[in-house]
């Protein structure tokens, strides 16, 4: 019995953890000290806070990956959710795990905008796009973060003449259409952008950079 306690311990899964962008919801854990991965399996429930019964994510009964998808399961965004997960290892099972409390809409890291640049005279012109959810609208398009969020844009200018670390704040606001005039000819210029929440003070990574020669 002690040794079917101590490997019950020794494979439990450790750091049961949502991780969430843009509402992309996955549960991840890391493998008990003494998982072999070819012979442990994970099970995988969830529920809303408050409920007393638990449910089993099918697609991740009996898996060997590391994570689960939730996003389905937990797309009520305002709701607070539990997910917790299990191990089998040689017929003998985990004690559950069990995550902290997640809320979508408070938890969810938000993507940066796409950017699209086209240059004119001295002048740069961006579009900027939120990002979007992976939920539907009832016509089939996915449905923006700006739907579930006040988005602000950030963006941010770095001349050649500078190195990154010298990025200059040239705009922010909730317009997607932005110019920025009075550029210098002949020079090379790169743009990057962050979304950012107000209500949570929260920024998302840089989009990637966009360069061009005025």
């Amino acid at each position: 019995v002690l040794e079917n306690q101590d490997l019950q311990e020794s494979i439990k899964p450790q750091k049961v953890e949502f991780h969430s962008l843009n509402f992309n919801n996955t549960l991840r854990w890391l493998p008990g000290r003494a998982s072999k991965a070819q012979d442990t399996v994970y099970f995988v429930q969830y529920k809303v806070y408050g409920q007393s019964t638990w449910q089993n994510k099918g697609d991740c009964w009996g898996i060997h990956n590391h994570f689960c998808d939730l996003t389905n399961e937990t797309s009520n965004v305002q709701e607070p959710y539990y997910g917790r997960v299990k191990a089998a290892s040689a017929g003998v099972f985990s004690d559950w795990n069990l995550s902290c409390r997640f809320t979508p809409w408070r938890e969810t890291m938000i993507g940066p905008p796409s950017v699209n640049m086209v240059h004119r005279n001295k002048s740069i012109i961006l579009k900027l796009q939120a990002p979007r959810s992976p939920y539907k609208r009832k016509r089939g398009s996915n449905i923006p973060m700006t739907s579930y969020y006040d988005l602000l844009y950030q963006v941010f200018i770095i001349n050649n003449l500078l190195d990154e670390k010298h990025s200059t704040l040239v705009y922010e606001g909730a317009d997607k259409i932005i110019k920025i005039k009075d550029l210098r000819p002949g020079v090379s210029y790169c743009i990057m952008a962050k979304t950012y929440v107000p209500m949570l003070d929260r920024s998302s990574a840089y989009s990637s950079r966009q360069c061009t020669v005025l």
